[in-house]
Formats: C-alpha cells, structure tokens, sequence
C-alpha cells in the first residue's frame, strides 16, 4: 500500500545525486561549493531590518492597545456608561480593559505612542496618548474630592501619592504630550502635582537619594531611578529650571555609586543601607529602567550641564557591559549573567530601544553597535503574536536575594511593561533606517551611514 509514495521520493533522492548530464554529481565540499555562503539556521530574522515590516508588527500592537485600553467610565453596579463627570458617585469606574491607564508601565507606553508618532509622521499614534491623557486631566478635579469615585481608582494614587511607581512615569508622558502639543497644556497641574512628591515627598536616604523602606528599610530599587528621574528632567526642559537637572544627575550618580558593577558594567537590582555585603542579582529589565532613565536624562540635559559628561560615561560603560551579554537568539536574559535564566521580552526591548537610540543621537559608534540593535529588534519582532499582544514578559518584580525569585517569576502576554518599550524599539528602528542602512556584507550584518 505503500509503494506509490515510495516510489516518488525515491526518483526525487537519485534526482539530487546527478547533474543535468545525467553524471554523478560529488557531495558539496570546499573545492566545488563557496561553502561561506551556505545559510545559516538562525533562531531569528538576522539579516537587514525593513521598515514596512518594523511598521506593520508596531501598528499591529497600536491596533490590539486601541481596542482595549477604553478610555470611558461605567457604574460597577449598573454597568451604564457614565458621561456626565458631575455625576461620579463611589459606583464610578474605569471601563475594564486589558490594561490600566494609570500605571508606570502605562507612561512608558504613552511615550513610545509619542515616539512612534514622531517616526512615522502619523498622528493617530500622539491621538492615542492624548486623548488618554486628556481623560485623565477632565477626571481629575473629580477624583481630588473626598468620597467622590472609588478611593483605590486609578487616579487616586497619582493625586495621593505614596510611592514613586504611583505617577513619575506618567508625570513624564504628561510632560512630554503637553511640549509636544500646545493643547495638552490641561496636564500642568497634575505634572506639577506628582513633581512636588518627587521632590519633597518621597521617603529618600540621608544624603536624598530616592529609597523606599521596603522589603527593608533604607532600599535603593534600580527600578526607582526611572521611577523618578525621567520627570525630573522633563520638568527641567518645560520650565528651564537647572534645579530639575541637577537633581536627576545627583540621583544617577547616587544609585550608581552604590549599585553598578564596573568590571561586569551591569547594575544589581537592590541595595540595603546596612548589609555588609550586597547580593548582585543583575535584574535584566531593571537594567533597562536604569539605561532609559540616563537616554531621557541626556536627551534634555543642556550639553554645558557639568554632570552631562558623566552621565555620558556611564551609559557607555552600562552599554558596553549589555553588549557582552546579548544571546546569539537577539535576546538578553532574566538574570543577565545566567543564561539558565529565561530570555525576557521587556529587558531587550529597552536595551533594543537605547542602543538604536544612542546611535541616533551620536552618543554611541554606529558600527559598532547597530548589529546589536538590529538583532535585538529581530529577537523583539518574534514576540509579537497575531493580535498584536506581547509575549515573553515579566510580571511585576518585587526586591529578591536568591536566583530562584528571578528565574521563575512568570511570562505574560497581560504584563504591561512590555508594551511601551516594543512600540519604543520599533519607532527607534525605524529612525534609524532614515540616517543609516544596513547592509549584508560577507554574510554578516552591518550598519553604514547612508
């Protein structure tokens, strides 16, 4: 029953043994086949980024985000739209989404919109962060009256804050949509707001570095620098103010005094006042908040600043440490110097983002360093599934001192911090395709200036 099968693969097998003469053809070896230009089995698309395809996986996460992300209120009893503000009682709520729209990992996602606007010259991308954000500045004088909506609502941290993660990432989004658009301006106050807890209401060390009193007191989180530094800056750049530049260079050289490794050129995640010795665990998306928070510092920090040198320096010094560790899949792993630690998606879409971002902005060799992005992009591209959900991604990572919490803290596609750094690499990506090409050369990717 087997042999009609049998007997086609077996003419296409003596096929591939001899050439159109109808000769034996000799196996491919050195003298007959330009055996470097066999292709490679690559886990990923290594070869040369295009821009259609980088637009078409970010414009399938826009569209996903768009869908469910409602910026509209309901009544949790009734179900009812609630359109009138004045109407809010302690049954108001936000729409449920996919995801909130007041959260840290929200305000890297209003960003990378902003971003991804600026790249593609399209404005539905600026209209997703600011019709968001003008949502949230129309509810706000509603949400500041005691026994108005809901106490643990989503806007409640941010005007009663109590820690950094309650509005400094959206503080900075805010700052960021109102320079960009004159009729943002609605956002001022609630900048201003969250920027006065930044600066005189969050719990910090002795010498005021920004700390937090859990899991114990007197903890420096890696996480906390863009936390707090990227609206300090951006407050430096809308009022001029060299007081908010002054304070962000302190707070980067503070964390990293304590917290970088120079020989491994990686940051720990947490650092306890007290402990005698410090258990470096190299948190990878930690990492990435430590080296987005000293991109958007020098983005706005004025070139005769005195601390802009250093901070150049040592974003450098963290890029050439995130370099050496970059897998040959694109990715960077949970725990960067333990490859038996899984690949994260967020942690390379942050680093994806401020290598291709540094090379924009000429802080860092294009040569040198555009392979890296170019890959992790490839790496990033992957994780984007049909419905344009990011997958691969961390969930919400307290402080840990074993390899253990790291390495087995859950994947999900509902992990909000994977969404603003991929729409974050993608619109870098595509800004670097309008200054440089790519190029196959000898089988290996490089980057040219066009």
């Amino acid at each position: 029953m087997k042999r009609p099968l049998l007997l086609p693969v077996l003419c296409l097998l003596a096929a591939s043994l001899f050439n159109n003469n109808g000769f034996a053809q000799a196996p491919a070896n050195d003298v007959n086949t330009p055996l470097h230009l066999m292709k490679p089995d690559y886990p990923v698309a290594y070869g040369v980024p295009v821009k259609d395809s980088i637009y078409a996986i970010v414009n399938r996460v826009y569209n996903y985000l768009d869908a469910v992300t409602p910026a509209a209120l309901i009544d949790k009893k009734t179900q009812l739209p609630v359109t009138d503000f004045t109407r809010q009682d302690t049954n108001t709520i936000f729409k449920p989404g996919d995801f909130r729209l007041m959260s840290y990992e929200w305000g890297v996602t209003y960003s990378g919109m902003l971003r991804l606007a600026l790249a593609t010259g399209e404005k539905k991308f600026a209209d997703y962060t600011f019709n968001r954000l003008r949502f949230i500045a129309a509810l706000a004088p509603f949400w500041q009256k005691s026994g108005a909506p809901s106490a643990g609502g989503p806007i409640h941290g941010f005007l009663h804050p109590h820690a950094l993660d309650d509005g400094g990432a959206i503080s900075a989004a805010m700052l960021k949509a109102i320079q960009a658009d004159a009729t943002m301006r609605s956002l001022t106050p609630l900048a201003e707001h969250f920027l006065a807890y930044i600066s005189n209401g969050e719990f910090r060390l002795s010498d005021g570095t920004l700390a937090r009193n859990r899991p114990m007191p007197n903890s420096l989180w890696l996480d906390d620098l863009y936390m707090g530094v990227p609206a300090l800056a951006q407050m430096g750049k809308f009022t001029g103010d060299k007081r908010y530049f002054d304070e962000a260079v302190k707070q980067v050289e503070a964390f990293s005094k304590r917290m970088f490794n120079k020989e491994k050129g990686l940051y720990m995640h947490g650092w306890i006042q007290g402990m005698e010795e410090h258990p470096q665990f190299h948190w990878g998306r930690a990492n990435g908040w430590a080296l987005l928070t000293m991109c958007e510092l020098l983005d706005v920090l004025p070139a005769g600043h005195p601390g802009r040198a250093a901070i150049l320096s040592q974003f450098k010094a963290h890029v050439q440490g995130l370099q050496r560790l970059q897998a040959s899949d694109g990715y960077w792993h949970q725990l960067l110097d333990r490859n038996d630690s899984y690949t994260e998606t967020s942690a390379t879409a942050i680093y994806t983002y401020c290598i291709a971002h540094a090379i924009n902005q000429g802080w860092l060799d294009p040569a040198a360093y555009g392979p890296a992005a170019a890959l992790g992009w490839a790496a990033v591209a992957k994780r984007v599934n049909n419905k344009g959900q990011v997958e691969g991604v961390c969930v919400g990572t307290g402080m840990g001192f074993d390899p253990a919490f790291y390495c087995y803290r859950p994947v999900n596609v509902y992990a909000a911090h994977g969404y603003g750094p991929v729409l974050l690499a993608g619109a870098e990506m595509m800004l670097l395709s309008n200054k440089y090409v790519f190029r196959i050369n000898d089988s290996a990717l490089q980057l040219y200036l066009k």
